[in-house]
Parts: C-alpha cells; sequence; structure tokens
C-alpha cells in the first residue's frame, strides 16, 4: 500500500496532516487534492492511492476528481503554465498560429514540459479577454495580440530570467 512504503517521506507526512485537517469539510477530496499537488507539484497515481487508503474511499473516486478537472496533473508541470485561449474569439483571431509560435519557440506540442522544467504548454477554452485575442496567459499575467515571433520571445524572457 502507498502509506506503508512512503509513511517515512516528509511530503507524505505533511499529506497526512493535510487530510485530516481537511477532513471535516462537507466535501473535502478537491481541497485535499489541490494541497497534494501543491507539495508534490503533481498528482501521480502512488499520491491518489495514498489519498484514496487515508480517506477510505476507491481510488477510482480520487482518480476521477483528478482527471475531470484540468487544474489537476498525473504529469509533472513546468514553473510556469503556458494557457492558449482556444475559445471561439482567440480560435478565429489566430490561436493556432500563437500556438504554433509557443510550440516552436519552447520546443514542445501541448501537453508537454520544457526539458528545464521552466513551461508546460497547455490550452484552456476562454480565459475572458475576447478583446486582445488571441491570447494566452502564464500565471497571473494575460498577454494578447501577438503577432510576431520577437514579441513572443521577449514575454518568454522575462519568465526564464526569473
Amino acid at each position: 500500500m502507498a502509506g506503508d512504503c512512503c509513511s517515512n517521506n516528509a511530503l507524505y507526512t505533511e499529506l497526512e496532516k493535510v487530510i485530516a485537517d481537511k477532513s471535516n469539510l462537507e466535501n473535502p477530496l478537491i481541497e485535499i487534492l489541490r494541497e497534494a499537488q501543491e507539495l508534490f507539484g503533481y498528482l501521480p497515481e502512488e499520491v491518489q492511492q495514498f489519498i484514496a487508503e487515508k480517506m477510505r474511499i476507491p481510488v477510482s473516486e480520487v482518480y476521477g476528481v483528478v482527471t475531470f478537472y484540468n487544474f489537476f496533473s498525473m504529469k509533472p508541470r513546468g514553473k510556469y503554465v503556458v494557457n492558449v485561449c482556444t475559445g471561439t474569439a482567440c480560435f478565429v483571431k489566430g490561436a493556432q498560429h500563437l500556438l504554433q509560435m509557443l510550440t516552436d519557440e519552447l520546443g514542445v506540442e501541448l501537453g508537454e514540459t520544457t526539458p528545464d522544467n521552466q513551461f508546460t504548454l497547455s490550452s484552456v477554452r476562454c480565459v475572458g479577454a475576447c478583446s486582445l485575442a488571441p491570447v494566452f496567459v502564464i500565471g497571473e499575467d494575460t498577454y494578447g495580440r501577438i503577432e510576431n515571433r520577437e514579441s513572443l520571445k521577449s514575454i518568454l524572457a522575462k519568465y526564464r530570467d526569473s
């Protein structure tokens, strides 16, 4: 069992505290998963099994929540997640071209993480910034109307240097 093999690991010890603290919530699973992802950086199968065991619920229930919400990841993500909006306005205004520029610049495909673990390239349906279409978001920062590679390189350089 995951709890038996990992109980000495400091991260699992911290996760066990989180589970104990959050178990009194009405529906604690999402909050526990959120904090587990903060601790581990992602939610591998072992972590999901550990949570299921400690909460006394089927691992399929944990897996179902992890795979339903795109906030959760079963693979390590980069320091920065680059979310390209693929909603209608962005699609019409060139989201595919923006996505191709990002793919070329970062050297990864959609859903992949750069070898240096700095960036993960992802897409979302809408970020609510249609007037800036096409748009991408890094953390809390929204960037729109990127028409050339130089502008894109300049933006990414700010994150590479930090």
